[in-house]
């Protein structure tokens, strides 16, 4: 099993720290507004990577953060809180639309199936946490107090910009660097922020005021998993500021290396541009769900793309993600259906398929490589049944197969068989479809099959016959 490691940019065997058991902190939503695909796409990469690591039996103590206070609009120590901004909009508080927009994160990953994290820990639970990693900072001599501002001072960290390049001789003012004259160089960033007019709050031995967004995830991860943390996940937007700052104040604190692994997912473009609401490209999961596709389409495109490399969504893209699950489901189906005339022994294609799922997936996620050997062998499995030559112990080999790769991708294969009445009327209809295709007047056929559809039902053939189910 190899991962691209962010930090050291290679390819790297993987190693957890502890034998059998895997601590991961994933990046999670700042909750002022809905997730939107850019956010879901690195969320999903969470889930997936979560999944594999347990397909290769590793308990995993997955942790994401929930961030509703100090993440200014510019990620920097300027600028408004984004949930001051949205609570002034909508004329709620802070904690009324951290509680709503949280609800609909969690209702948006539940319908994406992701296997919930082991916690889901807000930055407004653990201030003191916060506030004790500040003073262990400045007792270490690497942050300072400017009346009741507390910064970290980057030239406390030597190798500061060992994860992003962004190194500090390198580093001018503007940009993501914020100009202020009280810092003792531009690059320093906020751990405590000293506003009277913030509407949230709290009390610290350097004054009142509120957590910078970086030592949040700091504070939280080293509670839960503790001072050394296996895998760090998050978008590649995240690298700097945020990032490298979480890195350069973990290790001034504790001396000690914060991540083994960083691994970071690309940008996300929807029809070759950047995402933007004024270009009305801008979407949630309730919006495409509004345009008729399913959680689950959004899903498979999101993991489709290689999860370093940009992504470009398209509706073109979802209907391409519709069409591949559409035929896994058929397959499932006629797998489910098929009536095989020996028993026979274990499947040789079964295995090589499996292994050859895996290894993609051991080579940093290939999802591309996994699915390409998981469509060959459903060709070739097709072409078995088709000839009849499909053994027992072979069917049941391909279910165990599909149900393997689904729980490590996120799907059930397979449609639920659904309960309906056919009226007697159509049922003649598709008797009288069946005698035109065996008396191959497929003009005849294609027109009956067109009433049937006229009437609320959809039929597929199979090699067992046809199969009818309801129109959507």
């Amino acid at each position: 099993m190899r991962f691209y490691n962010s930090l050291t940019r290679k390819k790297e065997p993987f190693r957890s720290r502890k034998k059998g058991q895997v601590t991961m902190y994933n990046c999670g939503p700042t909750v002022y507004d809905r997730v939107h695909i850019g956010n879901l796409r690195s969320f999903v990469l969470a889930d997936l990577l979560r999944r594999f690591l347990e397909s290769r039996k590793y308990e995993v103590m997955q942790v994401m953060n929930i961030t509703d206070v100090g993440h200014m609009l510019a990620d920097e120590d300027e600028g408004e809180d984004k949930m001051e901004v949205a609570a002034r909009k909508q004329g709620r508080t802070p904690e009324e639309i951290a509680a709503f927009y949280s609800e609909a994160f969690f209702n948006d990953i539940d319908r994406l199936d992701f296997r919930r994290a082991w916690k889901y820990p807000k930055a407004t639970d653990h201030i003191e946490e916060m506030v004790a990693l500040i003073g262990r900072l400045i007792e270490k001599g690497c942050a300072y107090k400017v009346g009741g501002n507390v910064y970290f001072d980057v030239s406390s960290s030597s190798d500061y910009g060992k994860l992003s390049g962004n190194v500090i001789e390198d580093l001018e003012p503007g940009a993501r660097v914020e100009v202020r004259e009280e810092k003792k160089h531009p690059a320093d960033f906020a751990l405590w922020i000293e506003n009277p007019r913030h509407l949230m709050q709290w009390e610290a031995p350097w004054g009142r005021g509120y957590p910078g967004w970086h030592i949040e995830c700091s504070a939280m991860a080293m509670k839960y998993l503790g001072d050394t943390i296996d895998i760090h996940t998050g978008g590649e937007d995240n690298k700097f500021p945020h990032h490298e700052s979480e890195i350069a104040q973990s290790e001034c604190a504790t001396r000690k290396p914060f991540s083994k692994y960083w691994l970071h997912v690309g940008y996300l473009l929807v029809d070759g541009e950047k995402m933007s609401k004024s270009k009305g490209n801008f979407y949630t999961l309730d919006d495409l769900i509004g345009k008729g596709y399913e959680p689950r389409e959004v899903r498979y495109l999101l993991l489709t793309t290689h999860y370093r490399q940009a992504l470009n969504f398209t509706e073109r893209g979802l209907a391409g993600a519709r069409s591949s699950l559409a035929r896994l489901d058929t397959f499932a189906d006629t797998v489910g259906r098929y009536k095989p005339q020996q028993k026979g022994g274990r499947s040789v294609l079964a295995k090589t398929a499996l292994e050859a799922f895996g290894e993609a997936l051991d080579d940093d996620l290939n999802v591309s490589e996994a699915l390409a050997a998981l469509f060959d062998y459903v060709r070739e499995v097709n072409e078995r049944i088709g000839d009849r030559t499909l053994t027992g112990r072979e069917k049941d080999d391909t279910k165990k197969l599909l149900a393997t790769a689904g729980k490590v991708l996120g799907f059930t294969f397979g449609r639920a068989e659904e309960e309906f009445e056919i009226p007697d009327s159509v049922r003649e209809l598709i008797g009288r479809r069946e005698e035109a295709r065996k008396e191959r007047r497929f003009s005849e056929a294609d027109r009956l099959r067109d009433q049937v559809q006229e009437r609320g039902f959809l039929i597929e053939d199979t090699p067992e016959g046809p199969k009818i189910t309801k129109a959507r």
